[in-house]
């Protein structure tokens, strides 16, 4: 333990009977921020910890996961801080390329024009101040939640710092021929207008159809499948293996594409699996990224059928028409030249859909710029096999590298007005010049720029170093670079985190941008499901934090948090937690108003009772138990860890336990005062990073010093004492074990009844005052007759009960329950052993009834030696 060495200006504490987290929640976090205890100075001598928070879309608002995920980092954050460490903890917001837009649009709807009617410069500065006006509303939020973030340093990815880093990292990639410009088959949302990245589709279960086509006339024929017939206009070969001999004659030659008038060729491509189907593929190499590798293999013309909203564009009697409505179409038109071979529907087959708006992905031959990561992935890849970067927990590593190990070139551009745009200029002889921050563009008649802007995880994957102020080498790049733990969801781990360690290595000299990544799941409801507004269990945790508090949020949050595995929650457990805020509340206050102080050194060991010895002991080892867990990144551990030993070991036992010895005064009671205050002061400072709000409050009273938010982290101390935590576990068996007795045999917990307590022979005797109180035991009188003897940890404690109880309505009670166990008894026991009910009955019914017997059978013991311990007759 280390003794607290703010400045102490401590007078009578006094807090107010009830906590009400509303009363102290706001005032607090803004008495933190403006006294800078959340800001990082990179001029200072102190050791660096570094965390970037992931950056909330601007368009966000804080939801469960946001709150799960602040509540780690800021736990990690508030600990470092108390331990020395100059602490950044660096905040911002994302521009939400898609998603931003998609706001404004929607807006521009309601006034009756669209971007296309103001123009391109006029919607960007629209965004701009509908940013101003409506974004970020998430800042206030963190607020509410008690983030520690540095707001001073608080950066959003298109401001003119992060701009400028952007068309660096671009410019250098370009010149070193790792950006390129290439059509390629794309990922295509017909709603957003743009392309999307292969991460940015969610794949899933559609009903669809699967049409057999037979294309060709007699032995010069192919039937060929398909769940897109409208794509069958784009067509330019079938495929077969070369080794199919089923086709071998037909290779080479040409065969007839109904409803076109054109002749296509058959290709042998290795590509095709001659036991899937027909053994014959269609293909159209502008509408299947397959397709398109077998078209570059073998020559093959591309031919697009549809444009940007997925409309088809083939001549004929099927343009104009959606793709959808074509494919119905054209499958009818085919049955009637009698071209359908077969039809299956439904057919489930796996679908991509655009991740923000869930409309389906149109596969697309598009002119595009793309990252050449194939060297950026390795480096990415060896990082974590080296040893520079840890990934925690462990396991994870494997879906990193299946991911990095086999990377595609990532298509960068985005055919956006908001975002950054590619500083690419073409000129009117098709001259192409990339422009570096400090450039001025080409200007003159014929030169323009492109059109398209950066994906948005172009710019977030610079977050780590851009933020810091890059491509200047600032002191906050050479103070806070690397960062020195990434705390974000498994989720992510592809979208986000494998970019930062590409362009991290990239642009830092081989320097990764953090020493860890720490993953952890993600927030499902009480029963494991998905939160979502169209499933009715999605959460606002704000509703939570004005109903419970935020500390009670964070702690069931934090309680929740094994390392990447998901988070369930339920409302119940942040009402348990609000009960857990109140224990604490609660037992401060009485502490206080029995003296507890942090005056003063701590009485020597040997000045101690075995019960203030006792908590001390444990309390060491809780700290070091803390520390191991934070080191590891097991909140849930360390959170429980405080929790039982707070409500357990401090509130219910400790406390208790020392009642007697407060109220017999002299300077046992004096040393004790001083153990409590000791105890409640390390509590409150391991409680801290978790739980902020009501610790502020409580330990600031206790101490009378400045903030726990810069006080000292505990350390501990090394201080052990076996023997003193024997002794206590043996008062704390004998009194669980009377305490069960009392409630078998019906006493009220309030209810007193005289016992003798035969201590001989044991360490007990110095806790017999407290073990009375505590069981609610009088002494003997001259007319006591035991009518219980409880032998338990060598002692053996006798009561009388003979006037604490109704003996005879006690024991029909008890045969009551008696009969009704042995009925339940026999009634699984009947059913276990019908070999008919068995072999029908559903293994989660059976194993059911199994513990219904065992319950039973335990029930019958019970109850059987409580009617054997009642006095007679």
């Amino acid at each position: 333990m280390t003794e607290n060495t703010q400045q102490s200006n401590h007078s009578a504490p006094e807090l107010p009977t009830q906590y009400t987290p509303a009363d102290v929640e706001g005032p607090l976090y803004e008495r933190w921020v403006e006294r800078g205890y959340f800001e990082a100075d990179e001029k200072s001598d102190k050791p660096p910890y570094t965390i970037v928070i992931p950056p909330p879309n601007v368009t966000g608002s804080l939801h469960l996961g946001h709150a799960f995920e602040h509540t780690l980092i800021d736990a990690l954050t508030r600990r470092k801080r108390m331990q020395g460490y100059e602490t950044l903890w660096q905040p911002g917001m994302d521009h939400a390329g898609i998603a931003t837009q998609n706001v404004v649009e929607r807006e521009l709807a309601k006034e009756g024009v669209s971007r296309h009617d103001l123009g391109r410069e006029a919607f960007v500065e629209r965004v701009w101040q509908w940013k101003g006006e409506s974004g970020g509303q998430i800042s206030g939020q963190m607020r509410r939640l008690g983030d520690g973030v540095a707001w001073s340093r608080e950066r959003f990815t298109m401001d003119e710092g992060l701009s400028k880093a952007v068309q660096t990292i671009f410019k250098r990639l370009y010149e070193d021929e790792l950006i390129y410009r290439a059509e390629r088959i794309i990922n295509w949302c017909p709603r957003c207008l743009t392309a999307i990245s292969d991460i940015e589709v969610e794949y899933q279960d559609d009903d669809g159809e699967l049409v057999s086509i037979r294309y060709g006339e007699g032995d010069a024929s192919i039937v060929v499948a398909t769940t897109r017939a409208e794509t069958m206009l784009g067509d330019t070969a079938v495929a077969v293996h070369p080794e199919d001999e089923r086709y071998a004659h037909l290779v080479g030659t040409e065969i007839e594409l109904p409803l076109t008038g054109r002749r296509i060729p058959v290709v042998a491509d290795e590509h095709v699996d001659p036991e899937f189907g027909t053994g014959a593929v269609k293909v159209t190499p502008a509408h299947d990224p397959n397709d398109f590798e077998i078209g570059q293999r073998h020559g093959l013309p591309s031919l697009a059928v549809m444009d940007e909203h997925a409309v088809i564009t083939a001549h004929g009697p099927f343009q104009g028409l959606d793709r959808l409505e074509a494919r119905s179409t054209i499958v009818g038109a085919l049955r009637a030249e009698g071209r359908i071979v077969a039809e299956k529907r439904p057919y489930t087959h796996s679908v991509g859909h655009c991740s923000r708006c869930k409309t389906t992905i149109e596969p697309r031959l598009s002119m595009q710029w793309w990252v050449k990561v194939g060297p950026l992935a390795k480096a990415a890849g060896d990082a974590v096999r080296d040893g520079k970067v840890a990934i925690h927990p462990k396991e994870m590593e494997s879906r990193y590298f299946g991911w990095v190990d086999n990377l595609h070139d990532w298509c960068i551009s985005r055919q956006l007005w908001w975002g950054h745009r590619i500083p690419v200029w073409y000129g009117p002889e098709g001259e192409v010049v990339c422009v570096g921050p400090d450039e001025e563009p080409p200007s003159g008649e014929g030169w323009h720029q492109d059109t398209d802007v950066l994906d948005t995880w172009f710019s977030s994957g610079l977050w780590p170093f851009s933020t810091l102020g890059w491509p200047e080498q600032t002191p906050s790049v050479e103070k806070f670079y690397p960062n020195s733990v990434l705390v974000t969801g498994y989720d992510i781990l592809f979208f986000w985190v494998a970019r930062m360690m590409m362009f991290g290595l990239y642009a830092m000299d081989g320097t990764p941008p953090f020493h860890t990544i720490a993953l952890h799941g993600m927030v499902r409801d009480q029963f494991g499901k998905k939160m979502s507004k169209s499933f009715g269990n999605a959460v606002n945790p704000l509703d939570w934090m004005d109903k419970y508090g935020s500390d009670a949020v964070r702690f069931t949050l934090a309680r929740g948090a094994n390392p990447g595995v998901d988070v369930p929650i339920g409302e119940d457990w942040v009402q348990g937690s609000r009960n857990f805020a109140n224990k604490i509340w609660n037992a401060t206050r009485f502490a206080l108003m029995n003296g507890a102080t942090v005056e003063g050194e701590l009485p020597p060991a040997e000045q101690l009772s075995a019960t203030d010895r006792w908590i001390l002991s444990r309390l060491n080892e809780v700290i070091a138990e803390v520390d191991a867990y934070y080191e590891d990144y097991q909140f849930a551990k360390l959170s429980d860890a405080l929790f039982h030993f707070a409500w357990d070991e401090v509130f219910d036992w400790y406390v208790e336990l020392s009642k007697t010895t407060f109220m017999a005064g002299g300077p046992a009671a004096d040393a004790s005062r001083r153990v409590l205050g000791e105890v409640l002061d390390v509590t409150l400072r391991l409680l801290h990073p978790i739980v902020p709000f009501v610790t502020e409050t409580l330990w600031t009273t206790l101490t009378g010093r400045e903030s726990v938010v810069v006080a000292e982290w505990p350390a501990d101390s090394g201080f052990r004492d076996a023997a003193a935590e024997r002794e206590i576990g043996l008062v704390q068996q004998v009194v669980t074990e009377v305490r069960r007795f009392r409630s078998d045999q019906g006493l009220q917990p309030g209810q007193k009844v005289p016992a003798q307590l035969d201590l001989s022979g044991t360490a007990l005797a110095a806790h017999e005052a407290a073990m009375r109180s505590l069981l609610r035991l009088q002494p003997a009188g001259a007319d006591f007759s035991a009518t219980a003897s409880l032998p338990v940890a060598g002692a053996t404690v006798a009561l009388d009960l003979s006037g604490a109880i109704d003996v005879e309505a006690e024991r029909k009670r008890l045969t009551k329950d008696l009969a009704a166990a042995e009925k339940e008894k026999a009634q699984a026991t009947g059913k276990l052993g019908n070999e008919a009910f068995l072999a029908k009955a559903p293994e989660k019914v059976v194993d059911k009834i199994r513990g219904r017997l065992q319950a039973a059978e335990a029930d019958i013991v019970r109850i059987t030696a409580q009617l054997a311990a009642l006095p007679k007759a």
